[in-house]
């Protein structure tokens, strides 16, 4: 009779943890499809404004390369006033990373697809900083390089739209002005690459969550 007992007691125990078990895990599956939901949602920000970011590189790259393809005689003020606008601006980027800080201090392994841990790393750890970086740079290139010159060379100046300067022709000979928009399209051309491949690690992400919270 006293075995049966203690047997009806560890059986209960058992049961009791099992279920204990089957509750804590559905807790985890809760939290788990919360916070992807919510860096989904982060993610779909960033990507927009990476998407604009990435646009505005591209135009700058495109303009600087017309400039130092035009020929000093031909008569392009209009065109390069338009082009420099592109070239002379900045954009600042700020990854939204709320959700993922609160994963972070839950523990990554909360989530149990790895390769959508991996992702998740890679991108708020490493590409999102690398992207700071980029667009921080240019707006050093823009604070150090172009300011003096607006302060200098320019009649009108619009942010983002157009740069009026008072002698487009340093920008069509060897001259110092010349030598900066050459470092402002490398470093755009450089800035893109890290943007693309931020955009389509999120894309990456964006896809295993979508099949995740299903």
């Amino acid at each position: 009779y006293a075995i049966g007992e203690i047997v009806l007691v560890v059986i209960g125990i058992l049961i009791a943890l099992q279920l204990n078990n089957l509750n804590e895990n559905k807790k985890n599956d809760v939290f788990e499809k919360e916070i992807l939901s919510q860096i989904q949602e982060n993610l779909k920000t960033d990507k927009l404004a990476l998407k604009e970011i990435e646009l505005n590189f591209m135009k700058a790259i495109s303009s600087s390369k017309k400039i130092l393809n035009t020929e000093e005689s031909q008569k392009t003020e209009d065109s390069i006033k338009i082009w420099l606008g592109s070239i002379i601006q900045f954009d600042r980027f700020q990854p939204l990373t709320n959700a993922y800080e609160v994963l972070k201090s839950n523990g990554l392994d909360r989530i149990s697809n790895k390769q959508l841990r991996f992702l998740l790393g890679k991108y708020y750890d490493d590409e999102s900083l690398r992207m700071i970086k980029s667009t921080n740079d240019i707006e050093i290139a823009f604070n150090d390089h172009w300011i003096p010159i607006l302060f200098e060379e320019t009649v009108e100046f619009e942010f983002k739209k157009s740069v009026e300067l008072k002698d487009y022709s340093v920008l069509l000979k060897s001259s110092k002005e010349r030598n900066i928009l050459k470092l402002s399209r490398d470093n755009y051309s450089s800035g893109i690459n890290k943007i693309k491949s931020g955009i389509s690690t999120i894309e990456k992400i964006q896809n295993l969550i979508g099949k995740e919270i299903k």
